[in-house]
């Protein structure tokens, strides 16, 4: 609980007046890392990984509100114009977001490791823990599981949940594209549909409905042009397309052979706009948009697929390599505040050079994912930028000593 955490940090560690030493630590032993029993460490783990825990969690919502305020901005317009309901808002701007939390999540872990290590350096219960003979991968072992939890989080996030979201979000903008008659009709404007086929508006009333359409459709060149004229209408989506539903005018076509006009009146037409349905119905997806099994497994009989294959595999390499920013970043800002002398004054500029580097290594990543693009030249770089620091830090940390009593004392006679 919370009172044995600080009962750790509170009583572990005894001064004698020049070097603290920890109990259970021997005289004559001062050259030699003090050693703490398994259970204290156990309560120093939990403690470390609550703490971790709860600032990545609450930097990564952070985080996460920005880019769901951003998002929202992209969408408002087109809910607004379309006269789409708001459960269709909310449902856009939560699916755009899965695919942003393989930037959100490594950053924020990143950040949440800083924050919590500098705090306790700055209180000095870090410096208990290496008094407890804790070497820098002991101290490390908290970030490093939570930055394994994150990791498989985003393995997760990537491969299905990501490219399934991405998906729909971008058929629903679709369906509401070809739903909502104002995308199509602009009020007091002559709307070029399609080729052949010009719509005019005069207005559109709260429900939707068009009022004051005029309608110039020259598709058929056998029939000639039709102009169609009706008090009000409403665009319909079918199984086999859109419609234009009109209700009370006329319809006028010339006859080609006597060149006559021709007049209908009626009360109900109906006009097909089957192109404008297709893209709905058939949009290619893209290969963010599919799942991990889906790139592993293209349409054969599809010419897309096919020619894409290559983006495909790339798009496979890179779901499989993002989770991995995690833990690099996670080992680079343990290096940074874990490695070197205890400096109780601020660890500012080892903070500075832990975000500029995993900051530079992002933007690496995203120039070396342009470049696979047309050489996998970029690819390899793409690994190399992920694990060589990961297998550089955690070298590091294997190898860094754990701190001894010798060492405290000099860190006590620095500090004023």
């Amino acid at each position: 609980g919370k009172n044995g955490e600080n009962l750790v940090f509170t009583s572990l560690t005894i001064y004698d007046g020049q070097a603290p030493k920890t109990r259970g630590a021997k005289e004559g032993n001062e050259g030699k890392p003090a050693q703490g029993n398994r259970h204290e460490r156990m309560i120093v783990n939990r403690y470390i990984f609550k703490n971790l825990f709860l600032a990545t969690a609450f930097i990564a919502v952070t985080l996460a509100a920005v880019i769901f305020l951003t998002q929202s901005l992209r969408f408002l317009e087109l809910v607004i114009n379309s006269g789409a309901s708001g459960g269709a808002f909310w449902m856009l701007t939560m699916l755009a977001l899965p695919r942003f939390f393989e930037i959100i999540l490594p950053i924020a872990l990143m950040a949440g490791i800083i924050f919590t290590y500098n705090r306790m350096t700055a209180d000095s219960e870090l410096v208990v823990m290496r008094g407890l003979g804790l070497s820098p991968l002991q101290q490390a072992k908290p970030a490093l599981v939570l930055a394994g939890i994150i990791t498989l989080t985003l393995v997760i996030m990537t491969t299905v949940i990501a490219p399934l979201s991405l998906s729909n979000m971008n058929h629903m903008r679709q369906v509401i594209k070809a739903q909502y008659s104002v995308l199509l009709f602009r009020e007091s404007v002559f709307n070029p549909v399609m080729p052949g086929l010009t719509v005019f508006v005069r207005e559109r009333d709260a429900t939707g409905e068009l009022r004051g359409l005029m309608i110039h459709d020259t598709r058929d060149p056998a029939e000639g042009p039709i102009t169609i004229i009706a008090k009000r209408g409403n665009l319909v989506v079918t199984q086999t397309g859109q419609q234009v539903v009109v209700y009370d005018g006329t319809r006028q076509s010339l006859n080609k052979k006597n060149g006559n006009l021709n007049r209908l009146n009626f009360e109900r037409y109906m006009i097909d706009l089957p192109e404008s349905a297709g893209p709905v119905r058939q949009r290619w997806r893209e290969p963010d948009e599919r799942t991990f099994f889906e790139l592993l497994h293209p349409d054969a009989g599809n010419e897309r697929d096919v020619e894409s294959r290559r983006e495909f595999v790339l798009e496979m390499h890179r779901r499989l390599i993002s989770p991995l920013l995690a833990p690099a970043f996670a080992v680079i800002a343990l290096c940074a505040l874990l490695l070197g002398p205890l400096e109780r004054r601020g660890l500012t500029r080892r903070i500075i050079l832990a975000v500029a580097t995993c900051i530079t290594i992002q933007g690496l990543y995203l120039s070396a994912f342009s470049l696979a693009k047309e050489n996998w030249g970029g690819l390899v770089l793409m690994y190399l930028l992920v694990w060589a620091p990961l297998f550089i830090g955690l070298r590091w940390l294997t190898r860094g000593r754990a701190v001894t009593l010798a060492d405290l004392g000099k860190w006590r006679e620095s500090t004023p």
